[in-house]
């Protein structure tokens, strides 16, 4: 992993290695103290030491093949085929109801992310009880943008399947995380 250090602070170094030089590495990169471009004076009298800490950052072939808990949800996967859709769906013209679409339809796809990422039952169940209302949302608007004729009959149609889809998935998750 490479390591970014922050201006100011130099990494410890690790114990026993006494005046070595050896490459930083996760282990003796943990914790860092100020280098000389600190003023002295922020750790004078207090007979403490600012410290800072370095944090690892993944190479982009570490990232290769990770995958996040809430994209191996199908309901994640709908919600973002939703918002996909919904985000190209009006026109530029109309950017009150685009926008709030926008919205709606991210709220789904982001609370979803959200009851994925989280890991009490109770924690998960409010993120999809969060994304359903929102999802319900994206059904409303879809009805005006129908009654307005704001977009095409077509589109409104396939993004309608996916709302409800989701709403449909996103209401049977929500049971079942609070059985």
């Amino acid at each position: 992993m490479a390591f970014h250090p922050i201006p100011g602070i130099v990494p410890a170094e690790p114990p026993g290695s006494a005046g070595q030089s050896s490459p930083v590495t996760a282990a003796s990169a943990a914790v860092a103290v100020p280098s000389a471009d600190v003023p002295a004076e922020a750790a004078a009298g207090t007979g403490a030491v600012p410290v800072a800490v370095l944090v690892p950052v993944p190479t982009d072939a570490e990232l290769d093949g990770v995958v996040l808990d809430a994209s191996k949800l199908h309901v994640y996967q709908v919600a973002l085929e939703l918002h996909t859709q919904c985000s190209v769906l009006v026109a530029v013209l109309h950017r009150v109801v685009r926008d709030q679409l926008e919205r709606a339809s991210l709220s789904v796809l982001l609370n979803t992310a959200e009851a994925g990422g989280r890991r009490s039952r109770r924690d998960k169940a409010r993120y999809f009880a969060y994304a359903r209302g929102s999802a319900t949302e994206v059904a409303a608007l879809l009805d005006v943008l129908e009654r307005r004729q704001l977009a095409a009959p077509a589109a409104i149609r396939s993004a309608r399947r996916l709302a409800i889809r989701a709403i449909q998935m996103l209401t049977r998750v929500h049971q079942r995380l609070s059985e």
